[in-house]
């Protein structure tokens, strides 16, 4: 789940809380889970497919990923997190695409479809390596410029890209915020409720950790669902349909990199050291930017007054009310959908 460079790992409890730091850090919230469209957009109709699911090379990879809309339509490229997949999209998407989007839904290195095109590809899950291969499947469709959406490791993701290559980001949208982190940063102890709520990173860190992972994916991963959005009420049919992408042979050893990577248990590539190195500064990211807070998110986050100083753009935080966990794509997909319509207009 997201880390962040800021020890607090406190969240706004309600709209009242949410709306005294809107007026102190300058930021708007938002009480409504579902708030009202200004595009054409239609309500979330429960969606279970996509429209097209695609394949292309791009830099190490053959990524899978989901297309909707008209093809010259302002391209939107979504990203999504751990332990989930395309479909925390499946409602976004089509909502966009009726907008006139151009909307883009890549499956991670070591999820779904997606493929290393090589065995001797290092399994490496650091975060630069994911925003470089974003960067990679841009380039491979010829997208020059695309408004950014993610949450978890997505919005990491994004924050990267919109950080290192500002110039191919037209706008971005952050589930829980400014999440850019480094190795150093992670070794600092946190408070013990904070560091319990890391639990999954500590085990993942141990061997008996990456047997356990590698031997109960699937139940590892609905656990994680219920705890960090404890009241979304998902049925078996919506777990399972995402849970499939965990059956991807380079899963576990991407989520186990990824967190080793963090606390500098396990190297990363050298190619990637020079990203690394900027990263670590925890740099400003300049485009215009929504971040986006669920109520009920149970993961670890930051509290959106550590980060409202990392966006120097134009830039709104919102909090999205009504029992929005984590995944809030999926669980508040019209909430999500106003953010990308909104920040393209900032």
């Amino acid at each position: 789940m997201s880390d962040e460079i800021n020890h607090q790992r406190r969240r706004f409890l309600g709209v009242a809380a949410a709306t005294v730091a809107a007026v102190e850090f300058g930021m708007t919230a938002v009480a409504n889970a579902q708030p009202a469209l200004s595009s054409p957009i239609a309500k979330s109709g429960g969606h279970t497919t996509f429209a097209a699911l695609k394949q292309i090379k791009a830099g190490v990879l053959d990524i899978g990923y989901a297309e909707s809309g008209p093809a010259d339509g302002a391209v939107v490229l979504l990203v999504h997190g751990w332990p989930y997949d395309i479909y925390s999209y499946v409602d976004v998407t089509p909502m966009l695409a009726e907008a006139g989007y151009r909307v883009i839904v890549p499956y991670l290195r070591g999820y779904g479809t997606t493929r290393f095109l090589s065995g001797d590809t290092p399994r490496n899950g650091q975060q630069a390596a994911l925003a470089v291969d974003m960067i990679a499947f841009m380039d491979a469709l010829g997208i020059e410029k695309a408004i950014l959406g993610g949450y978890d490791w997505g919005a990491r993701t994004v924050n990267i890209m919109a950080a290192l290559w500002p110039q191919r980001c037209k706008a971005i949208v952050s589930v829980s915020g400014y999440l850019i982190g480094s190795q150093e940063i992670n070794k600092k102890p946190l408070p013990p409720k904070a560091e319990l709520a890391w639990w999954y990173q500590f085990y993942f860190a141990t061997e008996r950790g990456r047997v356990g992972y590698a031997a109960n994916t699937r139940d590892f991963a609905r656990l994680i669902w219920q705890t960090a959005s404890p009241t979304w009420n998902f049925d078996d049919e919506t777990f399972d349909r995402s849970a499939r992408a965990f059956d991807n042979p380079d899963h576990v050893d991407i989520t186990i990199h990824n967190y080793r990577w963090r606390l500098g248990l396990a190297k990363g590539e050298q190619k990637f050291d020079a990203y690394e190195k900027q990263l670590a500064m925890g740099p400003v990211i300049t485009i215009p930017t929504i971040t986006l807070e669920g109520d009920a998110n149970g993961a670890p986050h930051p509290d959106p007054s550590s980060y409202v100083k990392k966006f120097s753009g134009k830039y709104e935080h919102r909090e999205v009310t009504g029992g929005i966990g984590h995944n809030l794509p999926q669980e508040a997909p019209q909430a999500f959908a106003q953010a990308i319509i909104d920040v393209a207009k900032l």
